[in-house]
């Protein structure tokens, strides 16, 4: 999942403008209660993710996959007075601490959070999306991207995170093609083939995928 010498990771995380307190809580916590806490951005992604948000200044934003909420507060921190973020998990044993994590951020009123399966979800959320953020089940991500690409403005942007899976989406990274990576690379392919969009991978953390509706 790390690409980067670990050295210049370090390197790079210090100089990048520290997390929150609240962000290096969540984080710290996750570490130590959640099952895979790798799923957590973390702190060099998390700031390219507030960075993006306060450079689109996004009114509607959608989270698809919430896990325990950093990337959600990072996406916040760009949000127009009155936006609002619309994030949404399956997990709903995460939903107390999530919550718990909003309202200390101040954010009750500007995130929607949303429990349950969102290939039925997304299509009752009324709004045109500014940016919208991919880091769910890497099987449904061309089905996610269809659901959301006409509901977002021209201009507005879809990132997509773990796009590069460990490297796995190179032949000598792998033993075997599994499910999520035969997705992943549809989904790749899928996107740079869009003439609907202009896309850039960016080999951040896992990968990003960052696409802007023409």
């Amino acid at each position: 999942m790390e690409f980067l010498d670990e050295d210049l990771q370090r390197y790079a995380e210090d100089h990048t403008s520290p997390e929150s307190t609240l962000l290096r809580k969540i984080s710290r916590q996750t570490h130590l209660n959640v099952m895979k806490p790798r799923m957590l951005s973390g702190h060099l992604q998390g700031r390219l993710l507030s960075m993006f948000s306060h450079m689109i200044r996004p009114k509607q934003i959608l989270e698809v996959g919430t896990y325990t909420g950093y990337s959600a507060l990072c996406l916040a921190e760009g949000l127009q007075e009155d936006g609002t973020l619309h994030t949404i998990d399956i997990n709903e044993e995460l939903e107390e601490t999530v919550r718990g994590y909003i309202a200390e951020a101040g954010l009750t009123q500007s995130i929607k959070y949303y429990i349950g399966n969102a290939l039925e979800i997304i299509p009752t959320i009324e709004a045109t999306f500014d940016l919208v953020f991919i880091d769910a089940d890497k099987y449904n991500y061309a089905n996610y991207y269809d659901l959301v690409i006409d509901r977002v403005r021209s201009g507005g942007y879809i990132i997509a995170d773990n796009v590069l899976w460990s490297g796995k989406v190179l032949e000598k990274y792998r033993k075997r093609l599994d499910e999520d990576t035969a997705a992943l690379l549809d989904f790749n392919r899928k996107v740079h083939e869009d003439q609907r969009v202009e896309n850039i991978l960016l080999p951040v953390r896992d990968g990003l995928l960052v696409a802007r509706k023409k």
